[in-house]
């Protein structure tokens, strides 16, 4: 999870991903940032061995795909390492392709898949990756209930494994972009040697097995000699945890790290103008207060929601936290993405939230709100503005800033012990349908508390059996009008990701939620 904290969320693109790599934005100045693979040369031939030393964006409770949410800012990376994907999204050509599996091929009307596995695939345990392998683990991430499983329960309705190598999923509706599904936490395939102890141990078929862990410190993985595409010409891979956003890019700069993620707008924007080398997404409705409208809580009246929403200027948050950097917008998809619709989110209105806001208070409601949020700058900053453009239209804010990202998904996702807090939504450009079906459709299991709405359960529904992108970009924008209805959360900007490296680092591939594959990755001799 990541939001102004991270859902981070918990939780990928900005212009249209066809788009490639261009000129970095000006700071506040709107143009789309461009997303894929940045200044990326191919440095000749690779050169075997080294440390790639990452400094990641927070500092995952557990290697489990299946109890943390599988995102670039939440061990993302660490996880691709060591479990690889069954299918990696393309970000230059948009498409979904083959990883660990050979191939995925759907039915006419998309209701059936058959995933095809390469033979002859082993996890570092020396069990092989086969079908029943991929079920058995498949079974185990719904059965936790991770990440997307409700949106996994509530589509297949069979996995069959005819023989070793073939997986075919039943699909209760047609869904022409499951294919997506298994880039992320559902196609990081664990084996069953990871529960065999007394606690979880990372055991997947990635190019990189886990080694050592040190909390707030470091975690330390080491190259497979048996992947299944060969040797990975990197030694290993040193995770360095760095809570600081600043302090990890001026430790990046610096050169004690080769790699880290940046999602400030400011530190993204200054990094595109150094043309610093990179895999960059933007990531919509990724900087957000959510808003619990449990009973009892004052978001469950819609007019106290609508009212905070009209209240807040996504400009003032902008330019209070990133000075300005980044792009401020109120809308699901603003003016960069391919889902843009041009359908005006509710406006910047204090005199409306007011008149919301005393209709609510005549009705017994007392006007005090609890805002939660992180205590890093950027999201102190954030909290005062959204405190004082609450004030202003007459609600009582008390703000309480949390210490670590781990803190804010406790309270939030795990307890949902809050009124509205600093958070990330994360539909993603590339194959937004799992996140916005795990967020607000009324089955899914991210919803932290926003209200949830058969309305727009019946659009998600409707979205994910659409046939082409025309149809799809439709109905996003009647996703858009239900958003104004239901408010579930304050919106103010899209967040960039920057998975950002140093000139060293070469033959880095990227695919969805800002996770990048190391399989391929080098290091210049001497780095």
């Amino acid at each position: 999870m990541a939001g102004a904290a991270t859902l981070l969320l918990l939780v990928a693109a900005c212009s249209s991903p066809e788009s490639g790599a261009g000129a970095a934005p000006n700071r506040g100045s709107g143009d789309p940032y461009q997303v894929g693979i940045i200044g990326a040369g191919s440095g000749g031939a690779p050169v075997e061995g080294g440390t790639l030393t990452f400094g990641s964006y927070s500092e995952p409770r557990s290697l489990d795909p299946a109890v943390t949410i599988v995102a670039g800012s939440t061990g993302g990376l660490e996880m691709a390492a060591v479990y690889d994907v069954l299918m990696r999204w393309d970000s230059e050509t948009n498409t979904v392709e083959p990883q660990l599996a050979e191939s995925l091929e759907a039915n006419e009307d998309a209701t059936v898949w058959t995933l095809t596995l390469r033979d002859g695939v082993t996890f570092s345990d020396g069990t092989p990756l086969d079908a029943e392998a991929v079920r058995w683990s498949l079974e185990r991430y719904v059965a936790a209930g991770a990440d997307e499983a409700g949106l996994f329960t509530n589509n297949v309705t069979g996995i069959d494994t005819p023989d070793d190598r073939t997986v075919v999923f039943t699909l209760a509706t047609e869904w022409p972009t499951f294919d997506y599904l298994l880039t992320t936490g559902p196609g990081m395939i664990v084996a069953r040697s990871a529960d065999e102890g007394d606690s979880f141990t990372p055991v997947g078929a990635g190019a990189f097995t886990f080694v050592s862990y040190a909390p707030q410190e470091e975690m330390v993985l080491e190259a497979r000699d048996d992947y299944w595409d060969g040797r990975p010409h990197l030694d290993r891979i040193r995770i360095a945890y760095v809570n600081d956003p600043q302090a990890r890019y001026d430790s990046f700069r610096a050169g004690d790290l080769d790699s880290t993620l940046l999602r400030e707008p400011d530190l993204v924007d200054e990094a595109l103008s150094a043309g610093t080398s990179g895999f960059l997404n933007l990531v919509a409705l990724g900087n957000v207060a959510v808003i619990n409208a449990s009973e009892g809580r004052p978001g469950a009246d819609p007019r106290v929601r609508q009212a905070m929403f009209q209240a807040v200027n996504p400009e003032l948050v902008m330019q209070r936290a990133f000075e300005g950097a980044g792009i401020a917008s109120n809308a699901i998809f603003p003016e960069y993405s391919r889902w843009h619709t041009g359908v005006d989110p509710l406006p910047y209105d204090p005199e409306a939230a007011r008149a919301l806001l005393e209709a609510a208070k005549a009705d017994g409601f007392d006007g005090r709100i609890t805002h939660l949020d992180g205590s890093d700058p950027a999201s102190r900053a954030t909290a005062l503005a959204v405190q004082a453009s609450l004030e202003a239209v007459g609600f009582e804010v008390e703000t309480e800033l949390l210490p670590t990202v781990a803190d804010q998904i406790a309270r939030v996702a795990v307890n949902r012990d809050y009124d509205v807090a600093g958070w990330g939504i994360s539909w993603r450009e590339a194959g937004p349908y799992g996140r916005m079906y795990a967020t607000l459709h009324e089955e899914g299991n991210l919803t932290v508390g926003m209200p949830t709405t058969p309305e727009m359960s019946a659009l998600i529904t409707e979205f994910q059996g659409a046939g082409t992108e025309e149809e799809q970009r439709e109905i996003m924008g009647r996703i858009q009008e239900q958003w104004n209805t239901d408010v579930p959360a304050l919106v103010f900007a899209p967040t960039p990701e920057f998975l950002v490296w140093s000139d060293a680092v070469h033959g880095a591939e990227g695919t969805v939620n800002s996770m990048i594959l190391l399989d391929d990755a080098w290091l210049d001799a001497g780095s």
